[in-house]
Order: structure tokens, then C-alpha cells, then sequence
């Protein structure tokens, strides 16, 4: 597969890139301190604490407001359902978020403070999209979908942009992966920029569903009690999109998995040595590094997705021994 086929381009990632400016953050890259080259993107400072913001807002302002102004739907375990309420929030639309039942309570909080309806079900994937399909059928809404949409993988792309922008001879790039929204947009634009540069996926062991795809050469779907094991509430995604597996199959160089006491661990230390209080889905790719799953030769670049950790948890990891 060339990268003429794919769902997505440079060129569209620019344009979202344009279309985001002013309103989403430009966030830093900021050098850990470890052996070698390694610096953080931390969407964790993202407007609503997470990378999904990027794609949200992408998608809202670039559909016709037509299609809009009579309200948006999502589907989200949480941080999509903040971006998507915040974006809808910043534009005057309504916005109708169904959550799953064991979504974190900050996350569905956090959604229902900007503004957002909030509809709970069942902790499926299925079930997410069901219920939003009724809804955006019965109300004639736009449906924002998580990550396999193309308005969302730019927005999303907008990541690995500015990664190749602010360090052009970077050598691989981490990133999570649960829908796969964001390492597809950060394969396109890294791949388009510095193309010898490795881009490197990471999943929990309890729910690698992306790295099981990426070996059979098709999307691969695991049960939603399979996945929902993981403490990465937000990488529970029970199979990645089409557009998105289309993309990383052709891009992503490699995607590994760590445990979730790695997790733990990456978190403890982020947020001790790094100053940086991030969720566990945002604390995988320095799992990676952490476990020798990913070797940093030459500068690296270990994309945190999110900030958006329960009180409860974040105490909890920072008094580990």
C-alpha cells in the first residue's frame, strides 16, 4: 500500500494544524532525565488534558455548520468526551456524550462541566456506538466518532507535526494505542516529514487487540472483558478502525506491550522525577522504555495522551515502594 492510498495526508494534517491554531496547544517537547535522547510530548497540558481535543475540534470546524448547529453525538470512555464537549462548547452546539458505566468519574465529570448531556451504558464498544446511533438517528445529530474518521486522525495528526517540526532528526516516535486515532495521524505526518524515523505503537498486555491486527494483517477484535482488564481506561478499545488500521499497517514500524504494573511504575515516576501527574493510558510509552520493550537509539520522542488521572489512583501510585 503507497501512502497515495491512505485515508489521510500531510496535506490534510496541515489544514487541520491551521484550523486548530490559536485554540488548541502547541505543547512542548521537554527532555527527561534518562540515558540518551529522550524527550516527552505532553498532551497531559492539553486543552482538556488530553490529545483528543486536536481531533474534536478538527472535526467540528471543519463540517458544515449546518450539519452541526442542531447538536453533535460521541461515543467515549472519557477523554474523547471531554474533547468533543469542549470543542461543541467553544462553537455553541449542543453535545450528547454516551459514556460506558465504568468510565473514570473525573472523566465523566469533566464532560458534563462543559456543558455536555451525559448518557451512560453498558462498558462495550458495541454498546457505546448503539446507543449513539439511536441517538444521533432520533435526533438528527452529527456523530463524532472516536478515531476512524478522517477529520479526527488530522486533527490527531497534528501531534506528530509539531514533533517534526520542533526535531527534525528524531529517530523513533512512541505512541499509545486504543482506537488508533493518534498513532495513525502521528505516523502520516512523521513519516511524511523524517521519513526514516521509527514510529512505535504501545498497548497494555491485557488488551493488545493492535498488535494482534498488525501480525494477522487484519483487524483483530477482543472481547470487551478481555480489555477492560487493563487499568488504561483509556486504550480499552475492543478492535482498532478501518481507516486507522489501514494507516498503521502501512506506516507504523512496530507495536509492543508492557504490564500495567509497568504502568504504575512509568506513572510514579513521571510524576516524581518529570513533574508531570499523567493517566495510565499517558504513562505507557515510557513503559516501554522503562522495560526495554522500546530502545531509545538516537532522540526519541514518547508521546503522553493524557493527564486526566483519578484523584484516588494518582495517590495511590505516588505512595507505592
Amino acid at each position: 500500500m503507497t501512502t497515495r492510498t491512505l485515508p489521510v495526508s500531510l496535506r490534510d494534517i496541515e489544514a487541520a494544524a491551521h484550523r486548530i491554531d490559536g485554540v488548541a496547544l502547541r505543547t512542548p517537547l521537554l527532555r527527561l532525565p534518562l540515558d540518551g535522547d529522550v524527550y516527552v510530548k505532553p498532551e497531559s497540558l492539553q486543552r482538556t488534558g488530553s490529545f483528543k481535543f486536536r481531533g474534536a475540534y478538527n472535526a467540528l470546524v471543519s463540517t458544515p455548520f449546518a450539519l452541526i448547529e442542531r447538536g453533535v453525538v460521541a461515543d467515549s470512555s472519557g477523554n474523547h468526551a471531554q474533547g468533543v464537549a469542549a470543542a461543541a462548547a467553544l462553537l455553541g452546539v449542543p453535545a450528547t456524550i454516551v459514556m460506558p458505566e465504568n468510565a473514570t468519574p473525573v472523566k465523566v465529570e469533566r464532560t458534563a462541566g462543559w456543558g455536555a448531556e451525559v448518557i451512560r451504558c453498558a462498558n462495550s464498544t458495541d454498546e457505546r456506538q448503539r446507543v449513539a446511533a439511536e441517538i444521533r438517528d432520533a435526533r438528527s445529530l452529527e456523530y463524532i466518532p472516536p478515531f476512524d474518521d478522517a477529520r479526527i486522525i488530522a486533527g490527531q495528526g497534528t501531534v506528530g507535526l509539531e514533533i517534526a517540526h520542533a526535531l527534525p532528526d528524531v529517530a523513533t516516535v512512541v505512541v499509545c494505542i486504543g482506537g488508533g486515532g493518534l498513532i495513525s495521524g502521528v505516523a502520516t505526518a512523521v513519516k511524511a516529514l523524517c521519513p526514516n524515523a521509527r514510529v512505535v505503537g504501545v498497548e497494555p498486555e491485557l488488551a493488545a487487540d493492535a498488535q494482534e491486527s498488525l501480525r494477522q494483517g487484519r483487524v483483530v477484535s477482543w472481547p470487551a472483558a478481555d480489555v477492560t482488564r487493563t487499568i488504561c481506561d483509556g486504550v480499552r478499545t475492543q478492535e482498532i478502525g478501518a481507516r486507522n488500521f489501514a494507516i498503521i499497517s502501512a506506516l507504523v514500524d512496530e507495536i509492543v506491550t508492557v504490564s500495567d504494573d509497568a504502568v504504575l511504575e512509568a506513572m510514579r515516576w513521571l510524576a516524581l522525577e518529570a513533574k508531570l501527574l499523567v493517566e495510565p493510558t499517558g504513562a505507557l510509552t515510557l513503559a516501554a522504555i522503562q522495560t526495554g520493550a522500546v530502545t531509545a537509539d538516537g532522540p526519541t520522542v514518547l508521546v503522553i495522551s493524557g493527564g486526566n488521572v483519578d484523584p484516588a489512583l494518582a495517590a495511590s501510585v505516588l505512595t507505592r515502594s
